[in-house]
């Protein structure tokens, strides 16, 4: 049976969903509903460091993440997250630039709904991907991803060296 873990966050409550291999396959930001105890039950303990690798994400402390996670999906769709995960944290790409990466030129839209399908955002970065005018939709909303985008490239700022 699939397990999940549900805490808050600075970005609302966080739901995250895994199989019996403890492999994410959901992550739900601003999550306002569980899963039905039919369907999975709750383990805390099982999820715990999913949730302290999402807090630390969140907290600036974490760049990237070393989860297993089985999210599902089309070859399409698993191409385009793959690709995802390679766009270094604090920088963005464009649908396109990402279409004509993957072999896929003209595929703007299709990478734009692979990224909006994602099921584990934050942990596959498609708040990364933006359209040619800096905008994009994003599952969690526009609001998210931009606060997204800016606590990254914050903590890039950050990390520079400061001239004495």
């Amino acid at each position: 049976m699939p397990i999940f873990t549900r805490f808050a966050s600075p970005m609302g409550d966080i739901l995250i969903e895994a199989d019996e291999q403890q492999q994410v396959s959901r992550l739900v930001v601003a999550a306002d509903d569980e899963p039905d105890p039919a369907e999975a039950r709750r383990d805390d303990a099982a999820l715990a460091e999913a949730r302290e690798q999402v807090e630390g994400y969140l907290a600036g402390r974490r760049r990237s993440f070393s989860l297993s996670l089985a999210p599902g999906g089309s070859d399409f769709q698993r191409d385009v997250w793959s690709a995802l995960l390679r766009i270094p944290y604090g920088e963005t790409r464009t649908y396109g630039g990402l279409a004509h990466r993957l072999g896929h030129e003209g595929a703007a839209r299709a990478v734009s709904a692979a990224a909006l399908a994602n099921p584990v955002p934050l942990l596959i970065p498609c708040h990364r991907v933006v359209a040619a005018d800096g905008l994009g939709s994003y599952s969690g909303g526009q609001a998210l991803k931009d606060s997204l985008l800016s606590m990254e490239h914050s903590a890039m700022v950050e990390s520079l060296p400061h001239p004495r």
